[in-house]
């Protein structure tokens, strides 16, 4: 029996194989092979729950459903498939039809394109090389620049090898490939290449992405103009299971306290979408003068391995000089993961980073960072790396201070002055407990065994407000509120903003290891154990139970004294 079920999957496969060469002939894009797939027998899905084939995979034998699961698992996206399309393949023009009417000056500056990786899928790179071969105009593109930050996987090494040999066969000269030999992260890699390049714009890729007709012109028109302006095109996204591209709408990209990189949506409607958005930060995909990069500081190398490098540049760029703005007109496809393979060690990298960031460009207003993160403000016991060159250059550039970033280029983000205690807040009657944000869709708060997780983050205020769970501190935040409603026993989380503009019963009076008594209702927030052994928070008339906060700031909490400006320092 399960001899006959081998044989029957080797003559499927045969028969994928050949539908799929029929599909290499025809162009072999995304929707061509999912075609031929759906008029094969469905076979039974051996990985039901997994991600990878929700959308895709309908008539892959057993064999094949388990390759391709193990390079999902491997590399966070859909390899097997990648591996059985075309490496010229096309993607849908995702631009506005007024940028098809643009016109470029026909003198543009050289372009150098740097893609930087590691451990990435052979065929996903190959693509992105196709694609800047095949989309950027030869007389623009001097030099294609391939940095490895010290691979582990095998066909990265000889055989990659011999790719490249084959390019530079047919475009002799235009490619480069450098190799580390230690794994030196993000900032370092593509600094390795800015440096190997000779172009008058450098364009930093991830080796997941594939470039969209007509993108290297915006890009070059636009630094033409003003050499110390960065760029970022619009970023689509390529699909992690059909490697479709899903067009994205126009945004500028922004971060939170904890540094984290993320699309802000337009608050307007744009009059032209071809003109250039102005931005607060860069991703991962940019553009910029080799000459004005080099005159900033290049790539804080003190970056490590991954995570808040792209903050670091856009604070810098802005505060020392420059800007950053998004063009509409040029688009680039980025493939997301579903998985990150190295996600396990990101955090604290990501902690590390946004510390070493926050020391040199935020000045006093580095604390959001130290709160966002969970950090005591002193003696917290993360390494960032030296920073004093830093400083250094930051002088020498003569660059603005934060509160200027803030003000004139970021004013979404809201500093909190007034922040005495925050972290995990824990009740004398059980400390393995903790306060906690509760259910996402409720707006009760809970008692859970302690996580260090955000949704048990509390904030308080010197002025009397107890933020629960992650914290925002925007213009248009979404950060809660503690409230009494007055009646009941149930304590509510609710939108600070809302409970402000209602005048909720939103303050309390608490110092540390007492109370928390509400100043409108003299009711206490207490916890009350439930039959089932579980812990609840109740309101009710005060029996004396203490509370603590796991952070303090400056003397608060020990010696009673601090000024009213609190963390505003």
């Amino acid at each position: 029996m399960k001899k006959a079920m081998l044989h029957q999957d080797i003559i499927e496969g045969e028969a994928v194989n050949k539908s799929l060469v029929k599909v290499k002939t025809q162009g072999n894009n995304v929707s061509a092979f999912v075609k031929a797939r759906r008029h094969r027998k469905l076979q039974r899905k051996i990985f039901p729950d997994s991600a990878l084939f929700r959308q895709w995979g309908d008539g892959l034998t057993t064999a094949q459903q388990i390759q391709a699961f193990v390079l999902f698992s491997l590399y966070g996206y859909n390899v097997y498939l990648s591996d059985h399309l075309s490496l010229n393949r096309s993607i849908p023009d995702t631009r506005s039809l007024r940028c098809l009417e643009k016109k470029y000056p026909p003198r543009l500056p050289t372009l150098s394109v740097v893609i930087t990786f590691m451990d990435e899928a052979l065929s996903i790179l190959q693509r992105a090389i196709t694609s800047v071969i095949h989309r950027t105009p030869s007389h623009l593109l001097k030099e294609l620049i391939l940095v490895d930050d010290f691979s582990s996987m095998e066909d990265l090494k000889e055989d990659l090898d011999k790719q490249i040999q084959l390019y530079n066969l047919k475009y002799p000269g235009l490619l480069t490939l450098i190799r580390h030999t230690k794994r030196k992260g993000v900032a370092s890699t593509r600094q390795s290449g800015c440096q190997a390049a000779t172009a008058d714009v450098v364009v930093f890729l991830d080796a997941h992405t594939e470039v969209n007709i007509d993108w290297a012109e915006p890009i070059l028109a636009r630094i033409q103009e003003d050499h110390t302006v960065i760029v970022s095109p619009i970023i689509d996204n390529i699909l992690f299971d059909t490697l479709e591209v899903d067009k994205y709408p126009l945004t500028s990209i922004g971060f939170s306290w904890r540094l984290y990189g993320r699309y802000d949506y337009l608050s307007v409607t744009l009059k032209d979408d071809t003109v250039p958005i102005k931005s607060p930060a860069i991703m991962g995909v940019f553009a910029a003068s080799r000459l004005f990069l080099e005159k900033i500081g290049f790539l804080d190398t003190g970056m490590l391995f991954y995570g808040g490098e792209n903050i670091e540049l856009s604070l810098r760029a802005w505060q020392c000089g420059g800007k950053i703005e998004i063009l509409p007109c040029s688009r680039i496809a980025h493939l997301q993961r579903a998985h990150k393979p190295y996600s396990l060690i990101i955090s604290p990298l990501m902690k590390r980073n946004a510390l070493r960031v926050a020391e040199i460009w935020m000045d006093k207003y580095k604390y959001m960072v130290y709160l966002a993160w969970n950090l005591p403000l002193e003696n917290h016991g993360i390494d960032f790396g030296e920073v004093s060159s830093r400083i250094e250059l930051r002088k020498k550039l003569k660059c603005n201070s934060f509160e200027w970033y803030l003000q004139n280029v970021y004013p979404n983000l809201m500093p909190l002055k007034h922040i005495i205690g925050y972290g995990a807040m824990k009740n004398s009657v059980n400390e393995k407990i903790c306060m906690d944000q509760g259910i996402i869709q409720g707006n009760s708060p809970a008692m859970y065994n302690c996580n260090g997780f955000r949704q048990q983050f509390v904030y308080y205020h010197l002025t009397g407000e107890l933020y629960v769970g992650q914290l925002y501190a925007e213009t248009y935040s979404s950060d809660l509120c503690l409230a009494d409603p007055g009646e009941g026993w149930k304590p509510e989380l609710v939108s600070c903003q809302e409970a402000t503009m209602k005048r909720l019963n939103m303050y309390w009076d608490f110092k540390q290891g007492s109370s928390i008594t509400n100043r409108d209702t003299n009711r206490c927030l207490e916890v009350s154990k439930h039959s089932s052994g579980s812990h609840i928070l109740i309101l009710q008339k005060c029996t004396g139970q203490r509370w603590t906060i796991q952070h303090t700031v400056r003397n608060w909490g020990i010696s009673g004294g601090l000024s009213k400006n609190g963390t505003g320092r």
